[in-house]
Parts: structure tokens; sequence; C-alpha cells
């Protein structure tokens, strides 16, 4: 099986605060900054809902896009899930029930 890579966004609640990462494991990785494992902004200011987040076969790729959208302004960031997710829903239960497989 080939390799996925995930660059996802995470809100603390609608219009609250965002925060871009990559991960090879984005159930875990998620599961961890729900559970606070992870120090720093994500635990600080309690941002752990999944907004957005996408795929990539390539961690070159990944982390390219995960760094251009960290250099975007807040707006472009929510734009990219405002027509998918324009409630700032959390889609971390619909990944563990295999809904966004």
């Amino acid at each position: 099986m080939e390799q996925t890579y995930h660059v996802y966004l995470l809100a603390s609640r609608r219009n609250g605060s965002l925060y871009v990462g990559v991960t090879s494991d984005l159930m875990g990785r998620v599961g961890q900054h729900k559970a606070h494992l992870v120090p720093g902004f994500t635990a600080t200011y309690g941002v752990t809902r999944l907004v957005w987040f996408e795929t990539h076969t390539s961690i070159e790729a990944a982390i390219a896009r995960e760094k251009r959208i960290k250099s975007w302004k807040r707006d472009w960031k929510i734009d990219l899930f405002r027509e998918s997710n324009p409630n700032w829903d959390d889609l971390y239960p619909g990944l563990v029930k295999g809904v966004w497989s």
C-alpha cells in the first residue's frame, strides 16, 4: 500500500485559532492534539478541532503545501474549507468511523 501524507487544519472553535500541520498518521496525530500530548500552541490554546485536511502521496509535496498554507493570510486558510465545512465541524469523528478514509 502506498504511503500517504496529510496536510491538516485544526481550529479551537468556530472563528477561533487555527493551526496547520503535516503528518503521515492523521488519525493518530489529531488524537495527540485532542489529548494535549503535543506541547505548544495547540495544547495552550485548545486547538483540537479538525476542520480540513488533504492527502498527498509525497512527503515533499505535503511539506511544501504546509509551508505555503502557513504563509497565507487567515482568510485564505478559512477559504480552504469554507464550502466543504461552513460550520467548522470537527471531522475527526468521521475519520475514526472511516467516513473520510
